[in-house]
């Protein structure tokens, strides 16, 4: 039975487990190799990945329109105003502000790191563990993950972090790997708890008001990796949370 639901709980984490996985394989690679990427390379996945990205979430986001032609507008109205009042919450809850404050730290720790320094195994952990969850993408994806298996968002940042990983395991040695965990736990449990909600929303008829907005979402991460805009994205996380009240009041 506990056998049962482990399994049950491990095929929820699909994304998780992929971008664990990547930084992982990544930290391994740049051991193996002793080096990571060349620069020209890591734009040119960059801009891939940034590409794919677009794709994902404009996806996402049409596949939640739907109805008449009065309805999908009644629908765009609902996300505009569930982002409005999201970024609102955000500003209030200083998301982005946190965010901003655990990047900055994580890379003046970064930019102070030794190669021979004896606690680099634990600098590692720290700086990796903050960098690799300081993103939007991390519980964005997870939210998707959880409420409708769409792990692909968390591909995507697999294949960032992974290459982060070789480039930073370079200068902390194996300690990178282990950020791995949190972020494994970090995402897991933000997975689990969107899995949770999500028969709830379905029922309701609410899940699409998420999808919508966190399409959307998806999206300004693309725009901010290919920078071709920059967002407060942080802030705009809470929109996943109000779109469905907004629904809720105006069906």
């Amino acid at each position: 039975m506990l056998a049962g639901n482990i399994l049950d709980a491990l095929g929820l984490l699909t994304g998780t487990i992929l971008n664990a996985l990547g930084i992982l394989i990544g930290g391994l690679m740049g051991l193996t190799l002793g080096r990571q990427f060349a620069e020209p390379m890591q734009r040119r996945v960059s801009r891939l990945m940034g590409v794919v990205t677009v794709y994902l979430g404009l996806r996402m986001t049409w596949l939640s329109l739907n109805g008449s032609a009065l309805q999908i507008l009644k629908q765009v109205v609902m996300l505009v105003v569930a982002l409005m009042l999201g970024r609102f919450l955000g500003q209030v809850l200083r998301f982005q502000k946190t965010l901003n404050r655990f990047g900055h730290y994580a890379g003046e720790r970064f930019a102070q790191a030794k190669p021979d320094d004896p606690n680099r195994t634990n600098e590692a952990f720290t700086i990796c563990t903050l960098l690799f969850c300081a993103g939007p993408l991390g519980p964005l994806g997870a939210v998707q993950d959880g409420l409708t298996g769409y792990w692909e968002p968390l591909g995507i940042k697999m294949v960032m972090d992974g290459l982060a990983a070789m480039g930073f395991v370079c200068v902390f040695g194996w300690g990178v790997v282990l950020a791995a965990v949190p972020v494994f736990i970090y995402q897991g449990m933000i997975t689990l708890a969107a899995s949770k909600l999500a028969p709830f929303l379905q029922s309701h008829h609410l899940l699409d008001s998420v999808n919508a907005v966190g399409g959307l979402l998806i999206f300004c991460v693309a725009m901010v990796m290919l920078e071709l805009k920059r967002f407060e994205l942080a802030d705009y996380l809470p929109s996943l949370a109000v779109a469905p009240v907004i629904a809720w009041i105006w069906s």
